[in-house]
Parts: structure tokens; C-alpha cells; sequence
């Protein structure tokens, strides 16, 4: 069996363009979240999502006590919360706007979508643990005024206006 590089594996990886959403939770009044790019959707019945955190994470275990989490999926205008998001030890949550969905989440303002989750399982899986929500609520849809941020090859891009068919 051949050993493969981390460098190399996330260099490959880097070719897969990915969306860029900030997981969120309300925990005893403190917001907690974290920058994720490996989010997609599972099911469409019962509604299902998942993301991936690493094991080691300081605010997952929070999530988890909460039992719920928002995905707020960031608009191509939200560089700099998604690079606050990513920081470790921060505060993540100063000079940015945002309001408790119906669930109890903190939702980011002028993300694309958001969606109101409640924990539904989580399996371990190497070196990040798989987690994967039911979706309860939607936030209204702002695609038509807002574009995703979209991570591809180790930056930031925004998706042109312009469908391919």
C-alpha cells in the first residue's frame, strides 16, 4: 500500500470547488461557529445535511451539547467573516451581524441561504467526525441578489452569472 503525501492529498482535493459555510450554534447565550467548506446534502426525505469538522475542534463539542447548529452558506461579499470564522482562539462573532433562527441558531445577515438543523448523527471518521442534521427551517432564498463564495485551489472565487448548459 502506497503512503500518501498530506500536502499532495490536499493539493488533489484543492481541484474540487467547494462552497463556503459558517456552522453556528447558541450555547447558554454565547454564539459558537466555525468556518466549513465540506458541507452537502444527504437526503431530501427526511431533509438531511452533513459537514465535517476535525476531531480536535474547540466548537464542535459545544454544537453537540446544543444539539443543533445552522449552516449559513456565504454570499462572494462575506470574504472577510468566513476568514474571521477560520481563526482559531478569536472572537469570531465580533462586528458581525446576526439574528436566533427559529431553532435557536445564530444566523449570519446577508448570507445566501441559511438552514435550521437539529443533530440527527455523527460517526468518527479518521481525523474529523461526520456530522449529519436534519434540516427543520430555511431561511428565504437570496440567490437572485447574492452569489455563493466558492473556495477552489487554495482561494477564494466568485461564480460569474452565467449558466453553462
Amino acid at each position: 500500500m502506497t503512503s500518501i503525501d498530506s500536502s499532495h492529498f490536499r493539493k488533489a482535493l484543492g481541484h474540487y470547488a467547494s462552497g463556503i459555510t459558517v456552522i453556528s450554534s447558541l450555547v447558554e447565550g454565547e454564539p459558537i461557529g466555525f468556518t466549513c467548506q465540506s458541507f452537502y446534502s444527504v437526503s431530501m426525505n427526511p431533509p438531511l445535511v452533513s459537514f465535517s469538522v476535525m476531531a480536535g475542534s474547540a466548537s464542535y463539542p459545544k454544537i453537540r451539547q446544543a444539539g443543533r447548529f445552522a449552516v449559513n452558506i456565504l454570499s462572494d461579499k462575506q470574504v472577510r467573516i468566513s476568514n474571521q470564522f477560520a481563526q482559531r482562539g478569536a472572537d469570531k462573532w465580533q462586528g458581525i451581524e446576526w439574528w436566533e433562527s427559529p431553532l435557536g441558531n445564530p444566523v449570519i445577515a446577508n448570507s445566501v441561504q441559511w438552514l435550521d438543523c437539529e443533530i440527527y448523527a455523527e460517526h468518527a471518521a479518521g481525523d474529523h467526525v461526520i456530522v449529519i442534521g436534519e434540516v427543520k427551517a430555511l431561511g428565504p432564498e437570496y440567490s437572485a441578489i447574492r452569489q455563493p463564495l466558492v473556495y477552489f485551489k487554495g482561494q477564494y472565487h466568485i461564480i460569474a452569472d452565467q449558466a453553462v448548459a
